[in-house]
């Protein structure tokens, strides 16, 4: 057997820089996708035409695209992974950001259906799977980047960073809807003011880029193996990859209906105010954002299982009653997504640590990117268009079963996982 020459990486010189890397670019990352989820109602109405008598219709189209860009999320996930396994974490990391600041800015730029017929929604289509193919290669690179930048007994602590990077961006988003919503008239919320986010967040990932550039590589040079194929991670560690999408599923479920999707079904289902259902959702996420660092310390502690089956079977049996709860009230909605987001954490805080945990360095970004990406495509990526279809059809009590259902499913994985948090990392 020819031995592979392997040179690992010195440890990171400044560890807080790495996380600083990995974090401001993810949190850039992650405000120009969920800026789209929180103004849909006001981009249906400047792209998408009323359907005779269905007021719904702009909305569900909407949020269709919303779904489509998901679906690119896998062919980044396995794209940019692969550069990320190939080239290294850093060159992934700077090209995912560029991808995102130019989708963003043709988001921004796309011209009314009113003006330019169906152009319009061809080009926020084409946007949005640009976007997809950002975020799904981002996810892949930076749960890399992070959790290989930990020093010891610290993979949980590092990895909480996705999610409070993720929140920091997606809290970004929402509190300058509500801003804009609160401070603009409504004619000129819907005319242009929903463009303003999308235009910033263009010249946020250049400043994102600018940081990424110093951060330090932590993929492992081996100069005398040979590079990873595009689909070595599926072809010899199939076990890995289902195992990535069975902890995947229930979570990402959960983390779209509660992070991006409860303001607009609290709207939907008992018609509270707009503002205040925005407000509430950003108040909620400052305070999940915050839990984070706190659900990846007690992992690397008391290990990962505990936090995955708190969150699981938390769901399981709590996500009915707390959305039948919902009356409408501003306080209401807060408590709810409150409660929701102590129970996420336990998913939330650890999910970029398991997933780099079960696949070995060669293949890591790569392994975890699509079948992570696509779990979240087929489960996270449906559930606004799900919850808002069974809404048109009068069945919006089946939403919450169905999060608990597939919530249980997941918990089934998590009791037969491995403990990770104490074994040492494969470089």
């Amino acid at each position: 057997m020819t031995e592979i020459e392997t040179r690992a990486p010195a440890p990171p010189r400044h560890p807080l820089r790495q996380l600083l890397s990995a974090s401001v670019g993810n949190a850039v990352e992650w405000y120009d996708w969920y800026a789209y989820t929180f103004l849909a109602t006001h981009i249906a109405r400047q792209v998408f035409p009323s359907g005779a008598g269905d007021s719904l219709l702009p909305l569900l189209s909407t949020f269709a695209v919303f779904a489509v860009g998901f679906f690119m999320r896998p062919v980044g996930g396995l794209l940019m992974g692969a550069i990320a396994d190939r080239k290294g974490r850093r060159t992934a990391l700077t090209a995912t950001i560029l991808l995102m600041g130019g989708s963003s800015l043709l988001v921004g730029l796309t011209p009314p259906y009113a003006a330019a017929g169906l152009l319009s929604p061809v080009v926020l289509v084409a946007a949005r799977l640009l976007q997809g193919l950002s975020v799904g290669g981002e996810f892949a690179a930076s749960t890399t980047f992070l959790v290989e930048s930990a020093g010891p007994g610290r993979r949980g602590l590092f990895s909480s960073f996705q999610y409070v990077s993720t929140t920091i961006g997606q809290l970004a988003a929402s509190g300058l809807a509500a801003l804009l919503v609160a401070l603009l008239p409504e004619d000129a919320m819907s005319g242009w003011g929903w463009r303003v986010p999308f235009l910033l967040g263009a010249v946020l990932s250049l400043a994102g880029f600018w940081i990424r550039r110093g951060a330090q590589e932590t993929l492992a040079a081996r100069p005398a193996a040979p590079r990873p194929g595009l689909f070595d991670a599926l072809r010899h560690h199939p076990r890995a990859s289902l195992r990535i999408a069975g902890i995947t599923a229930g979570g990402t479920l959960a983390y779209y209906t509660w992070t991006s999707y409860l303001p607009t079904y609290a709207e939907l289902r008992t018609g509270i105010a707009k503002g205040d259902a925005l407000l509430a959702g950003t108040l909620s996420l400052a305070f999940f954002a915050l839990l984070q660092p706190l659900g990846g310390l007690l992992s690397d502690r008391y290990g990962r299982k505990p936090a995955l089956l708190f969150f699981g079977l938390g769901f399981a049996l709590l996500v009915v009653p707390l959305l039948r709860a919902l009356d409408g009230s501003f306080l209401s909605l807060l408590l709810v997504q409150c409660a929701g987001m102590v129970l996420l954490t336990g998913f939330t805080s650890v999910s970029a640590a398991v997933n780099a945990e079960v696949f070995p360095a060669r293949v890591r970004a790569a392994g975890i990117g699509f079948p992570y990406s696509l779990t979240v495509a087929l489960f996270g990526g449906t559930a606004p268009y799900l919850g808002t279809l069974l809404q048109d059809l009068g069945r919006p009590g089946l939403f919450p079963w169905y999060v608990a259902a597939l919530c249980l499913c997941s918990s089934a994985v998590y009791l037969r996982l491995p403990e990770s948090a104490h074994a040492p990392l494969d470089r």
